[in-house]
């Protein structure tokens, strides 16, 4: 650790034999010794890649990292932001480089047994398995408006309790409220469903939105099987 801390408080010098013992242009070794003050979408290279691995160590599901920042990223970055409780901009500035560091994650509720969690507070998914938290995904959850469906007027708002997965489709559900992406179904009309647009805050009419990469990730890795226990609080 003191050694690691020593060479980093000494970047001038170590850059500089660096330049001498490679033959690098010092221009290119002083530009990969600073690291970016944010990073946000469309950024690519080195300092993503080592952001993807960060997130992906601590259970924030993105994919495979590749050093592109792209939507499956941002819905990452969402992700520790509300975990952490700071601004939800998918933006990674100098409070989410620390939150980070730091290895911010969400508390599950569940101790035993395999449980899908569903946080409304903070509009998150957690997979969870004896108490340990696997992974955890950006969400979009009832937004809380009146709307009305086929001239009954409701509130879009998730159902709370203990519930259990019961029906799936393999593919596009719509109905008159919208489109359901390989819908995972725990209550009713309400499932979990991959979506084009999850912000960082509730809109869905009460579904529990993520994005389509991620629930093609939890089919291929069959993460919501029929009898699955889903928890919303």
């Amino acid at each position: 650790m003191h050694s690691h801390s020593a060479a980093r408080s000494s970047t001038t010098s170590t850059v500089a034999a660096t330049t001498t013992s490679t033959g690098a242009p010092p221009v290119v070794t002083t530009t990969t010794a600073a690291p970016p003050a944010k990073l946000e979408v469309g950024d690519n290279g080195p300092a993503v890649l080592a952001l993807q691995q960060r997130l992906s160590t601590l259970g924030y599901w993105l994919g495979t990292p590749d050093g592109s920042f792209g939507d499956s990223t941002e819905q990452a970055v969402y992700a520790i932001q509300k975990a952490a409780g700071i601004s939800r901009d998918g933006i990674v500035g100098p409070m989410t480089q620390w939150v980070l560091a730091a290895g911010v994650l969400p508390h599950p509720r569940s101790t035993s047994g395999y449980v899908i969690e569903v946080d409304l507070q903070d509009d998150l998914v957690m997979f969870v398995n004896g108490g340990k938290l696997q992974y955890v995904l950006n969400t979009s959850t009832g937004g809380g408006y009146t709307y009305t469906d086929d001239g009954v007027t409701a509130v879009a708002e998730t159902p709370t309790g203990v519930f259990h997965i019961y029906r799936q489709v393999d593919g596009m559900v719509t109905d008159s409220l919208g489109q359901l992406w390989r819908p995972r179904f725990f209550e009713g009309g309400f499932a979990i469903h991959g979506d084009s647009y999850v912000p960082p805050y509730p809109v869905s009419h009460g579904c529990v939105r993520v994005s389509n990469e991620a629930i093609d990730w939890i089919w291929d890795q069959n993460l919501a099987p029929i009898g699955t226990e889903v928890w919303v609080y």
